[in-house]
């Protein structure tokens, strides 16, 4: 029983920093929008909602890099090899930063790309631009914080990378304060302050990751690690099906917007609204799934399946409860939630018709979240992108083919149906891995391609 109760103390050490941290992100947003909102021209507020959504799909693309962190430094840390999982970290940030010049070379193109597909009013297009030049500035910041906070959750610890994003967040609001309420620098400032802001993240992660590592490679350990062209092959392989997951799972909300879109501003709205607060719950379980990274990672690393086990069984436990908690609470709180979320009648009327679906939602998709963590954990991301790809290609988009006829309800049952298939397909995965003994080969494969000899 002792034992139970620290593997659950352990778990919400890890969880509760990451929840923190999750659900001060769409704060940040709040607090922009309100500042750009009280100013006299609304084009600015539309012009960085709009750069904003462009970069986030960028940006998010490239989310690939946390988590393909964190399999590899946890099963390193489980097998006792910081040196090991330190140079995962120096790949990893060498990779991001990599990626970040070419985003930055290749920023012109891309802002006429993003632009191009979301058609603007002229009026917004060179105000979106200007913002989304500025903002690129930030790329390398960006993607090897990304790294960073793969390698804490990697090692079990949530609590920097909460200080990290809550620094990054306080340094942003009061600098959108200076530059666009002080200054007048209206767009263009809250792009600035974004950009300072992620840079002193940057700086923040950096120096948290000297306090924090156990132990340093030496000079020739290093130069030897970060010239090895298998280890990078087997980083990128890895990233590389984490990317075409991400994107898969980005193409998928943006279908779902667009085919919104088609009946009506009313359903745009209300389904934005629903998605927004859905968000709040797949942050809170994804507190989980990242203890689930550290720790069933770590456990494989040390070659501990029992241990392993454990760590799945009990954080499915947790995610379960959280999702019974978060639907019970939706339930209960409709009287109150809906008028919150909107004071236009047909929105609050469209609202109150799919409320069952905002119950429904944590409860089917917690397994996925759940399975997410795990096999992030386990480094074992080719599964990940093969049951996205699946469930998008055939349950998501068949079903909303065939329901079309239902109008909202058919495409809510659609993307509900998407997320419990991905559960549904990764617990296939899991079990398979499970009865043919497959959850210990990416421990023996890591070991394989960086001999580490001291």
């Amino acid at each position: 029983m002792d034992a139970i109760r620290n593997l659950d103390r352990n778990i919400w050490m890890i969880a509760w920093p990451a929840i923190l941290s999750n659900i001060s992100i769409p704060i940040l947003g709040l607090v922009d929008a309100a500042m750009l909102g009280h100013l006299q021209d609304t084009r600015y507020l539309a012009a960085v909602a709009l750069g904003g959504a462009i970069l986030s799909f960028l940006y998010w693309g490239f989310g690939f890099l946390r988590m393909g962190t964190t399999g590899h430094v946890a099963r390193a840390r489980g097998a006792g090899d910081d040196s090991l999982a330190f140079l995962v970290l120096a790949r990893s940030a060498a990779l991001g930063l990599a990626i970040a010049l070419v985003v930055m070379l290749l920023g012109p193109a891309w802002i006429r790309l993003g632009l191009a597909v979301m058609q603007p009013a002229e009026s917004l297009s060179g105000h979106a631009s200007a913002y989304m030049g500025i903002r690129l500035l930030s790329a390398p910041a960006v993607l090897i914080t990304y790294a960073i906070v793969g390698w804490f959750i990697g090692c079990q610890n949530t609590r920097w990378p909460m200080v990290i994003l809550l620094l990054t967040n306080t340094v942003n609001i009061l600098l959108d304060s200076l530059f666009i309420i002080g200054m007048g620098l209206n767009s263009d400032g809250a792009a600035m302050a974004t950009v300072c802001a992620e840079y002193c993240g940057l700086l923040l992660g950096l120096f948290a990751v000297y306090r924090a590592a156990p132990q340093f490679p030496g000079i020739r350990e290093l130069r030897a690690g970060m010239t090895d062209r298998r280890a990078y092959g087997t980083l990128w392989r890895s990233n590389r099906n984490l990317l075409v997951r991400t994107l898969s799972l980005l193409a998928c909300f943006a279908f779902f917007t667009a085919m919104g879109e088609k009946l009506g501003q009313d359903v745009v709205a209300a389904n934005a609204l629903m998605l927004q607060f859905l968000l709040f719950a797949a942050f809170a379980l994804d507190g989980v799934a990242y203890a689930a990274e550290g720790m069933a990672g770590s456990r494989l690393g040390a070659r501990d399946l029992a241990g392993f086990y454990r760590v799945v069984s009990r954080c499915a436990l947790w995610s379960a409860a959280g999702a019974g908690i978060i639907s019970l609470v939706v339930a209960m709180a409709q009287p109150v939630l809906l008028p919150l979320l909107s004071d236009i009648d047909g929105v609050r009327q469209i609202l109150a018709d799919v409320h069952v679906w905002l119950i429904l939602l944590p409860l089917l998709a917690a397994p996925s979240y759940l399975l997410d963590g795990v096999f992030i954990g386990a480094a074992e991301t080719r599964p990940l992108m093969t049951t996205m790809l699946f469930s998008a290609l055939m349950v998501y988009l068949p079903v909303w083919y065939f329901t079309r006829e239902f109008g909202n309800h058919g495409l809510w049952l659609a993307f509900a149906l998407f997320n419990a298939a991905r559960g549904v397909s990764l617990a296939w995965v899991f079990r398979r891995f499970s009865r043919r003994g497959r959850w210990l080969a990416g421990t023996d494969a890591a070991r394989s391609v960086t001999p580490l000899t001291g």
